[in-house]
């Protein structure tokens, strides 16, 4: 794989050209920042910038004033080439928290290890109503101790306004949820992302998530997509690699509270 290539792929049909995550958001474009406006359940971001040290600054103070103008909390998602250098550290200047640095993987699906099945005792159930989401959203809450009702409400509404833009799964053990996961795909470009892989503890270990990922990855193959993009921890990336995913910059989000 090109990395350069691919990153700058990925930046351009991903980022600079970034398309609404659900049919309660929309995406603007004003000067040199793409940001996604949501509803206070959506997920409210700056998804691009191509930014100076001259206007750095005078950047940042206006997507404050844009989203605390609505009342919204929002995420600066930084990636390690964005510039200027410290645009991170401007931004903890300015009143954002960061959040754990997590890296961009990204597999080539041609590529890809994809023979991963469950475990023995584990199925996977595709998740296309209400029901489904509920279970998601308890995995969600056991994983990783966050309230999952964002998740509930985004999830939802995707699939009710056109569900094939998300792949979503959960996996059992008899009738007891213990892992999940999401893909999203994003028509007309090259790229499926693969979000909110958790699994509870104490079915950690046992190959769930890997299978998980496998899951979607044959999903994203049968749907004609090139690449499958992944924001990993490190406790999934080694995983992610054995699979035959690849690192390529690593993207901090970055949370401002009004």
């Amino acid at each position: 794989m090109d990395h350069a290539a691919v990153l700058a792929l990925f930046d351009r049909d991903m980022r600079e050209g970034a398309q609404p995550d659900g049919p309660d958001a929309r995406v603007e474009r004003v000067g040199r920042i793409v940001r996604q406006v949501s509803s206070e359940h959506g997920w409210n971001r700056v998804v691009w910038s191509d930014l100076d040290a001259a206007g750095a600054d005078a950047a940042i103070t206006e997507q404050i004033a844009h989203f605390s103008g609505l009342g919204r909390e929002f995420e600066w998602k930084l990636y390690g080439h964005d510039l200027p250098v410290d645009l991170g550290q401007r931004l903890r200047a300015a009143g954002f928290v960061g959040q754990p640095e997590e890296t961009l993987m990204i597999g080539e699906v041609a590529g890809l290890n994809l023979d991963a099945e469950p475990p023995e005792g584990i199925r996977i159930l595709p998740v296309t109503d209400s029901a489904g989401v509920d279970l998601v959203a308890q995995v969600h809450e056991k994983a990783f101790g966050t309230d999952g009702s964002r998740l509930r409400h985004q999830l939802l509404a995707q699939l009710r306004a056109d569900a094939d833009t998300v792949v979503a799964v959960v996996a059992l053990a008899g009738d007891t949820p213990v892992s999940a996961a999401r893909m999203e795909l994003v028509p007309g470009t090259r790229f499926a992302g693969l979000w909110g892989g958790g699994t509870v503890e104490g079915w950690r270990g046992r190959g769930i998530y890997r299978a998980l990922v496998a899951h979607r990855a044959r999903a994203a193959v049968d749907r004609g997509y090139r690449y499958l993009q992944v924001d990993a921890m490190s406790s999934s990336r080694p995983i992610l690699e054995r699979l035959g995913f690849e690192p390529l910059t690593t993207t901090t989000p970055y949370v401002y509270t009004p």
